[in-house]
């Protein structure tokens, strides 16, 4: 069988690459020996039959209405998946919009969709632009990305990502970055964060061959690269002066 990825409105929701997170999920699953394809969505006519995993970039605060316009329309089948168990990826602007809502400085929201507690809140402070590094909460391993917003993120203390070992994540003093709820992920960590951090990415691709009745283990060329990733993630730990490790 293969297995469908849906990015959900890439036209507008991909300002920092985000929307390649599936690419990265096609890919990983190919180098393991499974049929995969990416298919993008931009509105409720373009769901295929079957989806197995979903990616939701970041966009820009322009976009924030035409977006929401386009992810309602889909409400009932994100909430469905999430409740299934499919993975979701979502990322800034993204995960805000599937939030409760979203507050401008102005005093004005955009409603969110629901899909994962908590709500997005401007920031006292100037927007946030620097390294992310993060612990994932249970495992301890260490997440990195950079982080691009002007908005904290609260209410869903109960249930983060990780605890943020350098940057601000969720902000507010509370050391904590993103929500996971299920198998759906928020998260400020871009990247996109599935190619910096491949072990999330193989975390999706289980649950994904799992439900459809698959095995998935990482293959020989994905090990190769993730070398790569590792360096990578070595030099950034260390440019953003923290030790190495769970923290």
């Amino acid at each position: 069988m293969t297995l469908t990825i849906v990015t959900l409105v890439p036209s507008l929701q991909n300002t920092n690459g985000d929307a390649e997170n599936a690419a990265v999920l096609a890919r990983r699953a190919a180098w393991a020996g499974l049929d995969a394809r990416v298919v993008a969505v931009e509105s409720r006519a373009d769901l295929p039959e079957q989806v197995d995993a979903v990616v939701l970039g970041s966009g820009s605060d322009a976009s924030l209405e035409r977006s929401r316009g386009r992810l309602l329309e889909l409400h009932d089948e994100l909430r469905r998946w999430g409740t299934e168990g499919v993975p979701i990826l979502a990322v800034g602007t993204g995960w805000e919009l599937l939030s409760w809502g979203i507050e401008r400085p102005d005093g004005t929201t955009v409603e969110g969709l629901g899909i994962l507690p908590g709500r997005a809140v401007p920031r006292a402070g100037a927007r946030v632009t620097e390294d992310l590094v993060v612990a994932e909460r249970g495992s301890g391993r260490v997440l990195v990305g950079f982080e691009n917003h002007a908005r904290d993120y609260v209410g869903a203390e109960g249930s983060p990502l990780g605890r943020v070992r350098a940057g601000q994540g969720n902000g507010r003093g509370s050391g904590q970055e993103g929500v996971v709820m299920g198998e759906v992920i928020g998260t400020h960590l871009h990247g996109p964060v599935l190619a910096k951090n491949p072990f999330l990415a193989d975390r999706m691709l289980s649950a994904m061959a799992d439900r459809a009745g698959l095995t998935y283990e990482a293959g020989d060329q994905a090990r190769a690269v993730d070398a790569y990733a590792e360096s990578a993630c070595r030099a950034q730990i260390a440019a953003a002066r923290v030790a190495d490790g769970a923290g």
